[in-house]
């Protein structure tokens, strides 16, 4: 019998040591996992099936992120394949975050309940003529 933990749990520490590089909060605990899907496969390593999204689609790291979870999770003792799926439906809002990592923002000073809305694009008023005189 072994004392290692089940794969799931292994896999969401692996996943909890991967941080966005603009909020100092994990990749699992920011609400960016949407789904993770394993498959075990008798005689040969898990296969897992990861689809995440981003804070916002126009993230600079957006290829990164990716990438640096797929790693993470691949180290992970009994993974074999790992597949990660990037997708922006449904956007990502705060309301994803876990406690923790609402706790580890407001710690820092930075307000994790801003409106939901915060990224979708807002009219801006311009109004042209003379002033008054």
């Amino acid at each position: 019998m072994s004392d290692a933990p089940p794969l799931h749990e292994r896999i969401v520490k692996a996943l909890r040591s991967v941080y966005d590089p603009e909020l100092p909060v994990n990749l699992y605990d920011l609400g960016l996992i949407y789904d993770l899907s394993i498959e075990d496969r008798p005689g040969r390593d898990a296969s897992v099936r990861i689809t995440m999204t981003l804070t916002a689609p126009n993230c600079p790291v957006a290829d990164q992120i990716p990438r640096d979870a797929e790693r993470a999770v691949r180290a992970v003792e009994g993974v074999g394949d790992v597949a990660v799926t990037l997708t922006f439906d449904p956007p990502w809002t705060a309301d994803r975050m876990s406690e923790v990592a609402q706790i580890e923002l407001e710690a820092m000073g930075i307000d994790p309940r801003r409106p939901s809305d915060f990224h979708a694009p807002k009219p801006t008023r311009l109004t042209i003529g003379r002033k008054p005189p």
